[in-house]
C-alpha cells in the first residue's frame, strides 16, 4: 500500500451496523452514543492528582468544572474542561477493583498505553505554557506531514499527552 491518506467514506456507517444476525437485540451503533458535547472522555489517575489538576490548568489550559475531594487530600473525580472536550481525573487509590486494572507510567518502564491529544488554535502558546509548567518534551514542536503542527509531552506524573492543531473532524485536502 502506498503512503498517504486513506479513505474509507462508507466503513463507519456500514461498520456501525450489524447484519441482523442478533435479531432485534442489536441496535444500529450509530445510534448508541448519546447527543452531548463529547461522548469520549478520557479518564487519567494521578498520585497527587489534586497538584495534577492545577499542573493542567496551567501547562494546558484546563478548566475545573467539577472537583469532588475525598479524605486525606484524595480526590475521588473531577471533571476538567478544554474547549467542549473534557478528561476526568482521580487519584490513585490501592485496594479498589479498578486499580488492579489500571498501572502508572512509573511501574511499566515509564511507558504508557495511550495518549490524550488536545486539539489547539495557539500551538505555540500551549507549548511555551506547557515547558513553563515543566512538561517534558518527549516529540518537540514541530510541522507533520498530514497537516498542522504538534509536540508530545510527558506530566509530572509520565502521562504523555500529544498537543496539535491538527483537527480531525475538519475537512483535510485531499
Amino acid at each position: 500500500m502506498a503512503p498517504g491518506k486513506i479513505t474509507c467514506p462508507s466503513f463507519s456507517s456500514e461498520f456501525s451496523k450489524h447484519n441482523g444476525a442478533f435479531g432485534d437485540r442489536m441496535m444500529d451503533m450509530t445510534t448508541s452514543a448519546k447527543n452531548s458535547k463529547s461522548t469520549v472522555i478520557p479518564g487519567l489517575r494521578y498520585r497527587n492528582a489534586m497538584e495534577m489538576i492545577e499542573w493542567l490548568c496551567r501547562a494546558f489550559g484546563f478548566e475545573k468544572q467539577a472537583v469532588y475531594a475525598g479524605p486525606d487530600g484524595v480526590v475521588m473525580h473531577s471533571q476538567l474542561t478544554f474547549g467542549n472536550g473534557m478528561i476526568m481525573v482521580g487519584s490513585v487509590i490501592s485496594g479498589t477493583p479498578v486499580s488492579k486494572l489500571l498501572k502508572q507510567p512509573d511501574e511499566i518502564g515509564e511507558a504508557e498505553t495511550q495518549s490524550p491529544y488536545l486539539v489547539v488554535s495557539d500551538i505555540d502558546t500551549i507549548y511555551a505554557s506547557a515547558k513553563i509548567a515543566g512538561a517534558t518534551m518527549v516529540i518537540d514542536l514541530a510541522e507533520k506531514e498530514h497537516g498542522g503542527k504538534a509536540f508530545t509531552c510527558s506530566d509530572p506524573e509520565g502521562h504523555v499527552w500529544s498537543v496539535g492543531t491538527y483537527d480531525p473532524w475538519e475537512a483535510q485536502p485531499a
